[in-house]
């Protein structure tokens, strides 16, 4: 008992015990609150990440389509694609394939209200330029240019379903794709 009484004076005269759990609840309570505000940071800034003209695209994309080749014929391809906006701008890229054809398409884009600049590169055949058009809200119409050759683009995204056609004016006459996320 003189043991008790010895501990308990120590300790102010309260169990330690109930000090240590309370102090563990509040630790816990301060845990969760900053669980929440992180949480919320991170929301906020994805949100503005995802807030420009280019949001709609945000993320990965799968399907397939036809290409078609200057002799007339067609073929189905598999395509992938991704976009990262961030804000007014966004990377993106878009591979697509069959048997006997590949293209990997990449650009760099920039919005400012509704016209549309930028670079892009197709990579199997090492050729690059520039891109304008107009577009917002995940719709898009651009050219792709470079000395000899130009090509007409068309994104059309809504929810989870985007098309995207592709004409033009040289041994790659087009492209229709469907994909989804």
């Amino acid at each position: 008992m003189e043991h008790q009484q010895a501990y308990r004076a120590a300790g102010g005269g309260k169990h330690r015990v109930y000090k240590s759990t309370k102090a563990r609840a509040r630790n816990r309570r301060l845990l969760i609150a900053a669980a929440v505000l992180l949480a919320t940071g991170m929301a906020a800034s994805e949100s503005n990440a995802q807030s420009g003209p280019f949001a709609p695209m945000a993320g990965s994309w799968s399907g397939s389509g036809t290409v078609t080749l200057d002799d007339g014929s067609t073929e189905r391809i598999r395509c992938r694609a991704k976009y990262a906006p961030i804000g007014p701008t966004m990377e993106m890229s878009l591979t697509c394939a069959s048997d006997a054809y590949k293209f990997n398409l990449a650009a760099n884009v920039r919005a400012e209200g509704s016209a549309i600049t930028g670079s892009w590169s197709e990579a199997s055949r090492n050729i690059s330029g520039s891109l304008q058009g107009r577009g917002g809200g995940g719709n898009f119409e651009v050219v792709a240019s470079t000395a000899g050759f130009n090509a007409n683009i068309g994104l059309r995204t809504s929810g989870n379903k985007q098309t995207v056609t592709m004409r033009a004016d040289s041994q790659f006459r087009g492209a229709n794709i469907s994909m989804s996320r």
